[in-house]
């Protein structure tokens, strides 16, 4: 936590973090363009909130884009500022809902999370349906090889679409796929509207990855969930949704138990 509190402390890497929760993934020109800050001064700020893990960056291309990451002020408004009054929590709290339910403005989602693991064991936890139907209320019938088809079983039945595909896998370090078709059974089991099934039917389909790095006695999981357009309607619900599974997950490795359900609409679907 100290790492944290010591980035939070600074009022440019303040504003550094406004800038990418009003805008996420942006480049380092972008940032410095946006800001009355020198390059190097950015660029040395921008280290410090990764080193706490409140930004995590992606390559795209020769581009590394910089992303906000609200893991560590969920930690603090979650498992310790709670043993505070609840008047103080108020404003850290009201900070976290921005930061996990704000309308996504660009075009992909991005988490990271560090988890008390082995790469071997996320990647169970990511495959085997003995852990996916305890976190995810979900699983997956296919080899796991890129290529292979997939079917998702879970939230309203079962979902079969030659679409639905693995698109990389790499046991222990890497694992893609495209995400599932919206059929009227999954809508109907996640609370979701005629209006809405259609608008989410009508996008492109997006597709989910997930990078496992070992650190120490720690793995690093990042997910990049992208292909999305600007304005996605399914990226603004998978961006509630992935906070709570991801922290799921987390929990259920650490501890061997799992959060509160939440509402079916919030889930990453």
């Amino acid at each position: 936590m100290d790492k944290v509190f010591k980035a939070l402390a600074d009022p440019s890497r303040r504003l550094l973090l406004d800038s990418l929760n009003s805008r996420n993934g942006q480049s380092l020109r972008e940032l410095c363009a946006g800001l009355e800050m020198a390059r190097q001064s950015v660029s040395k700020h921008l280290a410090v909130l990764e080193a706490a893990n409140l930004v995590t960056t992606v390559w795209q291309g020769r581009e590394k884009l910089h992303y906000l990451n609200a893991v560590p002020i969920n930690a603090i408004a979650e498992r310790w500022i709670s043993q505070y009054d609840r008047r103080r929590a108020e404003a850290l709290s009201d900070l976290k809902r921005a930061l996990e339910e704000e309308p996504m403005t660009g075009t992909k989602f991005v988490y990271t999370t560090y988890i008390s693991t082995t790469p071997e064991r996320l990647w169970q936890a990511l495959t085997d349906p003995a852990f996916t139907r305890r976190y995810w209320e979900t699983t997956f019938e296919t080899d796991w090889k890129a290529g292979s088809t997939m079917v998702w079983d879970g939230h309203g039945g079962r979902t079969e679409d030659p679409a639905q595909v693995v698109l990389e896998s790499e046991p222990f370090r890497r694992l893609s796929y495209t995400w599932h078709t919206f059929t009227p059974e999954w809508a109907r089991a996640a609370g979701v509207s005629d209006e809405v099934l259609a608008k989410v039917a009508d996008e492109p389909r997006s597709r989910v990855t997930f990078e496992i790095e070992p650190l120490g006695e720690l793995v690093k999981l990042t997910v990049l969930h992208d292909d999305f357009e600007p304005g996605s309607t399914v990226l603004e619900m998978v961006s509630q949704g992935w906070p709570h599974l991801l922290s799921d997950l987390k929990t259920l490795l650490e501890t061997g138990e799992t959060l509160p359900s939440p509402e079916p609409s919030a889930q990453a679907s």
